[in-house]
């Protein structure tokens, strides 16, 4: 069998037939075409409800607790936890290479991105240098605004409020008020 499948050029066609195998969405198998369509695009389906968007992440590896989670999503892995009772807004990226913990009653606005990857800058040839990665953690009750990019090896400390459009690359401290390119914090919040 195998030799007639090597001379019809079927091999190839069951390698492909491998990688999309739907029992890959278990445990997570990010390199799976099958894992990205049934939680990129099933999943972040808006015909699909909350219920069933959870069902189908929990399956594929992602920890979602109680966490009410939005269509429009992406999660480049399975390196995800989302607190219980916390709530992902419309279009928010998970760049998990590395990983995303967020803590109980977190919010995060529309199209936030958390990228836990980069590069560290090169020479003049190519200024993109080696790969990095770092994990990203955000502590309970924070809220980050509409459309923030959060950078890898970052903590946003507990209580805290990000407002929309900030980048916050280094650690913010708990019950600040944080804003601006990169974040700073503007205030301190009551405790």
């Amino acid at each position: 069998m195998a030799r007639v499948a090597a001379r019809s050029g079927l091999s190839g066609v069951r390698a492909l037939d491998r990688r999309w195998d739907p029992r890959k969405l278990e445990g997570g198998d990010v390199n799976s075409p099958w894992w990205h369509w049934a939680v990129n695009v099933l999943a972040a389906s808006p015909a699909c409800d909350r219920r069933l968007r959870a069902r189908i992440l929990r399956r594929a590896g992602v920890d979602v607790g109680t966490a009410l989670v939005e269509p429009g999503c992406f999660f480049f892995g399975a390196g995800v936890t989302l607190g219980d009772w916390s709530w992902i807004n419309h279009r928010c990226y998970f760049d998990s290479r590395d990983r995303i913990h967020l803590g109980t009653k977190v919010a995060l606005g529309m199209e936030v991105m958390l990228c836990t990857s980069g590069h560290r800058p090169g020479g003049p040839e190519k200024r993109s240098g080696p790969y990095v990665s770092g994990p990203i953690t955000i502590g309970d009750g924070a809220w980050v605004g509409t459309r923030t990019l959060v950078l890898g090896g970052v903590t946003i400390g507990e209580g805290c409020i990000v407002a929309a459009g900030a980048v916050v690359a280094s650690d913010l401290e708990p019950h600040g008020l944080y804003a601006g390119v990169p974040a700073r914090r503007v205030r301190d919040l009551p405790v």
